[in-house]
């Protein structure tokens, strides 16, 4: 059975919204997963999927203490990760997401 971990802000927090690429050897590594995980430790909410390219890219919406550890974080990834480029495009905060999951576009 799969659960979801519904994303909850709290009261007072300052949100961010940040739109990551990240290229180098990020897939097929379970660069996605670890991502997913470590956004919903953090309670971030958002996405993160392969792209065509071989990037990966994500969205990150949470506070700003959280987003700035999940950015550190996806800049080298989990330990088979390569990272060879990593941008950054902040974003006005939305609140459009309820949790963090995996697209699957390719």
């Amino acid at each position: 059975m799969f659960f979801r971990k519904k994303i909850e802000q709290k009261k007072g927090e300052e949100n961010v919204r940040v739109h990551i690429f990240v290229s180098g050897r990020v897939q097929g590594i379970f660069f996605r997963e670890n991502t997913k995980k470590k956004a919903e430790k953090l309670a971030i909410s958002g996405w993160v999927k392969n792209l065509r390219d071989g990037r990966l890219e994500a969205i990150f919406e949470g506070d700003r203490e959280n987003i700035e550890k999940m950015v550190n974080w996806a800049k080298k990834g989990p330990i088979w990760a390569k990272i060879d480029d990593f941008s950054l495009v902040r974003e006005d905060y939305q609140g459009e997401f309820k949790e963090f999951s995996i697209e699957y576009d390719i």
